[in-house]
């Protein structure tokens, strides 16, 4: 089963799906880490989500979705971008105790907020910020679009230490074009009826015709996606320069040489003394050794 992403339509209404799975990308996610299953899982949903927003809102540039707890998880987030590479990360809050296998949502994130944020290519940054105050991360991401985009819209999502998958339903405001007054509220209902195993195991096209197969759905052409990290030596440079001169030579003088590595993707980077001296002279300077 490929990891891909396939929007669809049903015809003559104002009714746009976006379905979404995910296997070898998820796997690349949690073989960098060492994440309790329960995380594992709600990463796994929180991967397929930010597949179906980014081209869900047919952004240019890149989408992160943050789920800022004061549970056990700290934070959990993920990053798409148009290039169709996915990549995330959990951190699990000090002291806190390790999740059990089937902790709830609201057990992992406790309270807090969720900030959805667009960069596009060209154009100004965009950040939309909802509270978690739904049972379900797939809820909370509903309320955004209610909230920031005014666009109703549902969505199912569903993983298990395999693989991840979701669906994605939203009502258009062209009404004018609609020609079917419940289209809506019918491909909801039949939505509602998908079980996990069939998101999770099925070819998205089978999905589609055991939901609707006496609708007339338009499918098109699937969209691949991967795991990819957006990290480079030129940002891990920038980062380390907004430390400032006296905190990266302490730690030179503690330690001789700086190493830092990716949290996404483990890429490690090592700094000389030369290195950050070049680099606190000019930040647009070549970037230091990975190992």
């Amino acid at each position: 089963m490929s990891d891909q992403i396939q929007r669809f339509m049903f015809d003559h209404t104002n009714v746009r799906g976006e379905i979404v799975t995910l296997a070898a990308a998820y796997h690349e996610v949690l073989d960098r880490h060492a994440y309790p299953p329960a995380v594992n899982e709600l990463l796994g949903e929180l991967l397929a989500a930010v597949a179906l927003l980014t081209d869900t809102v047919k952004l240019d540039g890149t989408l992160s979705i943050e789920v800022r707890g004061r549970g056990v998880l700290s934070l959990l987030m993920a990053e798409s971008n148009p290039g169709g590479e996915l990549r995330a990360i959990a951190r699990i809050a000090e002291d806190a105790d390790l999740p059990s296998e089937h902790a709830s949502f609201r057990e992992l994130v406790g309270e807090g907020q969720i900030v959805i944020t667009l960069d596009p290519r060209e154009g100004h940054r965009y950040q939309g910020i909802v509270a978690l105050d739904q049972e379900t991360l797939g809820g909370c991401l509903e309320a955004y679009f209610t909230q920031s985009e005014q666009l109703p819209t549902r969505l199912w999502l569903a993983a298990d230490e395999k693989r991840a998958g979701g669906l994605l339903l939203q009502r258009l405001p062209e009404e004018s074009q609609n020609q079917d007054v419940d289209a809506w509220d019918r491909s909801v209902q039949l939505a509602d009826t998908i079980k996990t195993e069939e998101l999770l195991g099925l070819e998205q096209r089978e999905v589609l015709h055991r939901l609707y197969h006496e609708e007339t759905v338009r499918v098109f052409e699937p969209k691949a996606l991967r795991f990819g990290c957006t990290c480079s030596r030129e940002r891990m440079s920038h980062a380390l320069h907004t430390l400032g001169k006296e905190e990266l030579r302490d730690i030179l003088h503690e330690q001789g040489a700086i190493d830092t590595q990716c949290h996404f993707c483990h890429t490690k980077y090592h700094y000389t003394a030369a290195d950050i001296e070049t680099l606190l002279d000019d930040p647009e300077a070549p970037s230091p050794t990975i190992h």
